[in-house]
């Protein structure tokens, strides 16, 4: 007698029965209600803002059957121009912080002034310019020479020195320019100056040979 009392089906109250999900049910009459069940507890089950756009997409879909205006722009495409723009914002951003950094800084002003294949190294450079200022410092010692010798042919030596100047003074631009064909005269004027230098110190080293050659016959 009591197991079959206890296997009788448990009555429980009308407000139990109907529990707290009555609540989630929609509306007759909603877009929500005449959809199926699962769409209804897909819809339910997402958040607000998921269940505003499956709304707007329902109503752009019966906007399109009903051969209406063109639907209104999705709130997916207008969500997405601000995590468009953050991510924008983030590019830029690191890309300041890598640039604005010294490292970075010292390859992309490598990369901005690159030389071409022709340029001169470093030391081919140092060549050159010790070169000039040596040619330069022996052009005046040896008119110091010619002051203090009582000599004044030294002093010619000097001036025969100056083409040849020239002529390290037209290398070192055309160099410069990396070579440019605009300044192609430049290879031919340093020629020139070069044969007239030769010429020039000749001439002067012979005077000077002369003027020794007085000095000893008359002593």
């Amino acid at each position: 007698m009591a197991l079959s009392a206890s296997l009788q089906p448990c009555t429980a109250p009308a407000a139990l029965r109907r529990g707290p999900w009555v609540r989630l049910r929609p509306a007759a009459g909603t877009p929500l209600a005449a959809a199926p069940r699962r769409e209804r507890r897909l819809a339910t089950a997402l958040p607000p803002s998921a269940q505003q756009q499956q709304e707007e997409q329902q109503r752009e879909r019966q906007q399109q059957a009903a051969g209406g205006s063109d639907p209104a722009p999705s709130s997916s495409s207008s969500s997405s121009k601000p995590l468009l723009a953050a991510a924008a914002g983030v590019a830029a951003a690191a890309a300041f912080t890598v640039v604005g950094s010294p490292v970075a800084g010292a390859q992309l002003a490598l990369e901005l002034h690159a030389e071409p294949a022709n340029a001169l190294s470093l030391p081919t450079w140092m060549v050159h310019v010790s070169s000039v200022v040596e040619w330069i410092v022996a052009m005046g010692l040896i008119w110091r020479y010619g002051e203090v010798s009582g000599n004044p042919r030294w002093k010619g030596l000097s001036w025969g020195m100056l083409p040849c100047l020239g002529s390290a003074m037209c290398a070192c631009t055309w160099h410069f320019f990396y070579n440019s064909p605009e300044l192609q005269f430049l290879v031919a004027l340093q020629a020139f100056l070069t044969v007239v230098g030769n010429c020039t110190c000749w001439w002067a080293a012979y005077r000077i040979y002369q003027w020794s050659e007085q000095e000893s016959g008359t002593a």
